[in-house]
């Protein structure tokens, strides 16, 4: 184990991805902070975060949750009006 200092931050993210992130945290008993930090740091080596199980049950949760975005979206997003 290596011991780390963690930090409080807010951010914005879209509204179904939350929903499927905090599902999914929970479908594998970890907190959502510690569930980014685990993808975060497979990402920046360009390993892939999770199993085809995992994979097949994020589909499910995405179908739930009605999440239609996928990576090609992530640089061509924008917020409604107001927000």
């Amino acid at each position: 184990m290596r011991t780390i200092e963690r930090v409080q931050t807010g951010v914005r993210i879209e509204k179904q991805l939350i929903k499927v992130m905090k599902a999914l945290a929970e479908r594998l008993d970890m907190p959502l902070g510690e569930l980014i930090e685990g993808v975060m740091l497979h990402a920046f080596e360009g390993r892939q975060p999770f199993k085809a199980a995992t994979l097949r049950e994020i589909e499910l949760l995405r179908e739930v949750y009605g999440l239609e975005l996928t990576a090609d979206d992530s640089h061509q997003l924008a917020e409604k009006d107001g927000q």
